[in-house]
């Protein structure tokens, strides 16, 4: 039978993050310590390519707000942290398609062996800790059609998304088996803030204003929902709070567009031609189409996105003209170079 709820209310509890220093991560943890005045965190991130120690600058004086260099891999690590906190949400893992293509077996060790040393510190601690696990649409693979529900079947269709769908599987055996307090959320595509230069919306806003070509995958046919950043991690707060152990959530935007239209859509607001629009090589296995149905946590958990798509996308790009010194630092040769799009594999 599943629980309803943490023992420990999500305003007043000690979290653990892995991976905070992400993308995703870093937003949470600013939203939660925004949100929670009684929160404490505890952040752990290996500050691989995908982490960033300025995403979280402005809270590193917050005495509620810890950060540890660590892998999720250490168990020793992990076994010490666990006994201390209530809850768990775990960001860490390896998300780059490409790079997954090019070498799988980082995703292996990060998004399988890495969930599982958390699982089983879980474990050892006596079962009595949350885990909110932070999984992928990608895990369901394409579809043509509708929109994958919760209990679909999972067809991945990359090293990466594969390693992540074999971390959820992890996450169900063992809430099954050993009775972990275990919930598992698949989200769609995020943009906001703090995120990669090197992904879609970020990277076509900085070439685009340098005037650069900007390559786009294929025909640019492929299909995205997209979710502003900060609904994600209001309904992931919501999920740590309220969801039902053993249970699996969708969270998505409802903003389904082509890759190409997001392109133009931020070419409009910067002002630029679509002339810069270089159409290139499509990558191995690009899925056509994710697309999920949320309606599960909006009528459970009564969750529901509350950004609007086109002030939040038009918000983000302000986001990064304004950030230069963030997002510079990052940006490698190939993103400011005129032909990055010449993948190595």
């Amino acid at each position: 039978m599943g629980l309803a709820r943490p023992a420990t209310p999500v305003t007043n509890m000690r979290l653990l993050v892995t991976g905070g220093l992400g993308f995703i991560g870093s937003n949470f943890v600013r939203h939660i310590l925004k949100k929670c005045p009684d929160m404490h965190i505890v952040n752990v991130d290996n500050l691989s390519y995908g982490a960033n120690r300025a995403n979280l600058r402005d809270v590193e004086g917050d005495r509620r707000y810890q950060f540890l260099r660590g892998d999720i891999t250490d168990t020793g690590l992990i076994n010490r942290l666990i006994p201390d906190v209530d809850a768990i949400v775990n960001f860490a893992a390896e998300s780059h398609v490409n790079r997954s293509i090019a070498d799988p077996w980082p995703f292996f060790k990060s998004n399988v062996q890495g969930v599982l040393t958390i699982l089983e510190g879980m474990r050892q601690a006596g079962g009595k800790i949350r885990l909110v696990h932070v999984g992928t649409d990608e895990s369901y693979g394409s579809t043509a059609n509708g929109s994958f529900r919760e209990e679909d079947s999972l067809t991945p269709s990359s090293p990466y998304s594969a390693s992540k769908a074999a971390a959820d599987l992890l996450c169900l055996g063992h809430q099954t088996t050993y009775g972990l307090d275990v919930v598992i959320t698949r989200c769609t595509n995020n943009f906001g803030p703090y995120q990669s230069p090197e992904k879609l919306v970020p990277k076509t806003t900085i070439r685009a204003t340098q005037r650069l070509p900007i390559p786009v995958y294929g025909s640019g046919t492929n299909v995205r929902d997209w979710i502003y950043v900060l609904d994600h991690c209001e309904a992931l707060a919501t999920v740590l709070d309220r969801g039902v152990s053993g249970q699996i959530y969708n969270i998505a935007g409802g903003n389904e567009y082509h890759n190409i239209d997001i392109v133009k859509q931020i070419l409009k607001i910067v002002e630029r031609g679509e002339s810069l629009i270089q159409f290139v090589e499509d990558r191995p296995g690009h899925d056509l189409r994710y697309s999920l149905d949320s309606s599960k946590i909006a009528k459970e958990l009564k969750w529901r996105p509350s950004h609007d798509f086109a002030s939040a996308l038009r918000s983000t790009v302000g986001w990064y003209l304004h950030n230069e010194q963030w997002w510079k630092p990052l940006a490698s040769e190939s993103l400011l170079h005129p032909t990055p799009w010449k993948l190595k594999w």
